[in-house]
């Protein structure tokens, strides 16, 4: 087994050890969650919670497992840039800035990830 596979694996679970949790977390408190999302003037807001609740924890697992990697970590990546502008884009507030620029961070690391695939420990290496 070689180290890259090592730390490609390492890098998709520190990735998806994120998501999987606030995915599980916002499905299973949908009406905290809309609250949340029609506080932000998002349309729809029991919808979205459900489709970003189903985004985070069925891409989150995708990554953790490699599957469809490099699909996942594109949407994941995407869905993180919009969550950045749409949570975390407050002027002068030092907080939301931190957590705007950490998640254009891990936009970067989604983007790397699909570039450069799920490495050899993954089922698309199984499959493929």
């Amino acid at each position: 087994m070689s180290n890259n596979a090592i730390v490609t694996l390492v890098s998709r679970i520190l990735l998806a050890i994120l998501f999987i949790p606030a995915g599980f977390g916002k499905l299973t408190a949908i009406a905290g969650t809309a609250g949340y999302f029609a506080s932000k003037g998002l349309p729809l807001p029991t919808v979205t919670a459900v489709i970003v609740g189903l985004v985070e924890l069925l891409g989150g697992l995708a990554v953790l497992v490699g599957f469809q990697t490099r699909y996942a970590a594109i949407l994941l990546g995407l869905f993180t840039i919009g969550a950045a502008f749409v949570g975390h884009l407050v002027p002068f507030d030092q907080a939301n800035q931190i957590n705007f620029f950490k998640n254009l961070a891990i936009a970067g690391g989604f983007f790397v990830l699909a570039q450069h695939g799920a490495g050899a420990l993954s089922i698309d290496a199984k499959r493929g």
